[in-house]
């Protein structure tokens, strides 16, 4: 990616647009990462199931358990396998600062389209505004590439509206995946929607969210390809349609994947997302793989009541 930071806006408006996912890590049974597994995950989200951009190594992704070493080569492994196919938002989290910076850098050097960096923990404060503010200034000042802001409960608060409002002014700062209430992120929405894309991870309220505030980008975590197959696209049907303004369509496309959204949450155990998500992926003809510790894998019995409600929830 060669734009520059003044033109990273207008860039992201052009190109960060339709339903992005957050892409699982797969690991070998050494627990190394599957590379190949990996890049063949990569070309069936994008060519199979028409995924527009991949969140690479958060969360989902499980880069708590990676190396830096290890991340990067993710950032480079997704760059290949997209082509000029899909875009990629790099995560670029961690609490150490150093490491934040040094992987933003990596991943502007090998092509990534942008970026997205989470709220850190902050330890003894009882106010983050101004410390976030220059956090993400500093981060944004590393790169040319566009970079996404990130709030979710886990950093131990929430970013504000008002806060986030600010923060849309930095000339390369883009986008907000935004893991709060639907009031909170509809508020920013109205403030900063002029300068940046508001997004946030629920495909619950995803389909309101596009004839209600006219969103264009699901900035993103697994379902769409958790609920999608190559012959069986509804996540990207209904968003389609919704898109095209046949909104009654939509909503009976959308409500035909309950059965799909049951099974698979209903089987998913509290402390096992990851795990399940990954033998979930193996049912759809995914490279699933194992999880790294602390993560817990699923038991026997746990296997065959997800593969028995997989099996039952009729997705084709």
């Amino acid at each position: 990616m060669t734009h520059a930071r003044h033109k990273a806006k207008a860039h992201a408006r052009e190109y960060m647009t339709g339903i992005w996912a957050a892409a699982l890590m797969p690991f070998d049974d050494r627990l190394r990462l599957d590379e190949e597994g990996f890049t063949e995950n990569v070309r069936h989200w994008v060519d199979d199931l028409g995924i527009r951009g991949l969140f690479i190594s958060g969360k989902q992704g499980e880069c708590f358990s990676m190396t830096v070493e290890e991340r990067k080569r993710t950032f480079e492994l997704a760059v290949e396998a997209t082509g000029d196919r899909a875009s990629t938002i790099m995560s670029c989290s961690d609490q150490n600062l150093d490491v934040v910076l040094d992987l933003a850098r990596h991943a502007q050097d090998v092509g990534a389209d942008s970026i997205v960096v989470h709220a850190p923990a902050l330890h003894f404060t009882s106010a983050q505004d101004e410390t976030l503010l220059r956090y993400y200034r500093t981060v944004a000042d590393a790169v040319d590439i566009g970079v996404a802001l990130w709030s979710h409960p886990d950093s131990g608060y929430l970013m504000s509206p008002e806060l986030c409002n600010r923060l849309a002014d930095i000339e390369n700062v883009v986008a907000i995946k935004y893991s709060v209430p639907r009031p909170m992120y509809t508020e920013l929405h109205h403030l900063a929607s002029d300068r940046i894309q508001v997004s946030t991870a629920s495909e619950d309220e995803w389909l309101d969210n596009i004839v209600e505030l006219g969103w264009r980008l699901y900035l993103c975590s697994s379902p769409p390809f958790m609920l999608q197959t190559a012959t069986d696209r509804r996540m990207h049907d209904y968003t389609e349609a919704a898109f095209a303004g046949r909104v009654d369509e939509a909503r009976a496309i959308s409500a035909s994947l309950e059965p799909v959204r049951r099974a698979w949450k209903g089987t998913r155990p509290p402390e096992k997302p990851h795990a399940h998500q990954k033998y979930w992926q193996e049912l759809l003809g995914q490279v699933g793989g194992r999880v790294r510790a602390p993560f817990l894998e699923l038991t026997d019995a746990e296997k065959a009541a997800t593969r028995e409600a997989f099996e039952a929830c009729g997705l084709g």
